[in-house]
């Protein structure tokens, strides 16, 4: 279990400015060309969770939408946030191309605009982990779920793929100071510290999730132009500096890609998390 006293910074960070930039950050590119292939994490997420059809759902920081169109597929009444609109618009387009009558707004997940225990089931695939006051926007998920509610998590781990590849654009761009690693909600101790307190029960299970791309150079491509952080990273250094970035990416991949004939498996390694809050 990854020790939080080691990898929390030792200065209070602006969390204000930290989110502005991060939301041109995922706005850059176009998540949906990643987003929409991490569909199955989102269905599984549910059936975690075992949403029942009429039940309310928040998703919080739901991206394009996977956990959420999962969500209504389960005839849930969902409500899906963001603090991206063009991520909402996206998703809006596949629920009405599915017929799905999702209620999407703009939200920031540590500020979340609603009243305390209004959701039955609240949960975020790959997305709340990325906020930068941790801490907060922990505390809003379990408000704003019910006594006796469910919380969903899907958060990479920090020793997986995901997590070395975040490691790794460290190395070439420096992230804020004072700002803790997104892969601290892929560990237990991180969702214990935040979540034991209101929770009935906590089941978390390791998964892996398959990156499937016709190369490692194809998934480079694809989350080069697309996928913000890494479209960002790569806006940020001079030429020479990029072909170290890629080279040394791709050295990543092929550690971990079990695929022999050219094409890309990648397993990466994630947490799913339901936890049962507090009845009262």
């Amino acid at each position: 279990m990854t020790s939080l006293a080691a990898v929390l910074p030792d200065t209070t960070p602006d969390f204000d400015a930290i989110k502005k930039k991060q939301q041109l950050t995922w706005a850059s590119g176009n998540y949906a060309k990643v987003g929409s292939t991490l569909q199955l994490s989102g269905e599984l997420l549910c059936e975690a969770m075992d949403l029942r059809s009429g039940a309310t759902v928040l998703d919080v920081a739901a991206g394009n939408g996977n956990a959420t169109l999962a969500a209504a597929r389960r005839h849930c009444n969902v409500t899906s946030t963001d603090y991206v609109r063009e991520l909402l618009d996206q998703s809006a387009e596949r629920a009405q191309a599915d017929g799905f009558p999702i209620q999407y707004q703009v939200a920031d997940a540590e500020n979340l605009p609603f009243m305390d225990g209004q959701f039955d089931n609240v949960m975020s695939t790959f997305g709340v982990m990325f906020t930068p006051n941790q801490a907060q926007s922990a505390s809003e998920m379990l408000r704003v779920c019910r006594a006796g509610g469910k919380i969903g998590l899907a958060n990479w781990t920090p020793d997986g793929f995901i997590g070395q590849l975040f490691k790794l654009i460290g190395k070439y761009v420096t992230p804020p100071a004072g700002l803790s690693s997104p892969a601290l909600w892929g560990t237990e101790a991180f969702i214990h510290t935040h979540f034991g307190h209101g929770a009935d029960a906590i089941e978390i299970e390791q998964r892996e999730f398959c990156f499937r791309y016709l190369s490692p150079e194809h998934w480079l491509d694809v989350f080069r132009t697309y996928y913000g952080p890494t479209h960002k990273a790569f806006g940020a250094l001079p030429e020479a500096e990029q072909a170290l970035l890629a080279a040394d990416i791709l050295e990543l991949i092929n550690s971990h890609n079990v695929a022999t004939d050219g094409t890309m498996k990648l397993p990466s390694t994630y947490l799913q998390i339901v936890i049962t809050k507090t009845a009262i």
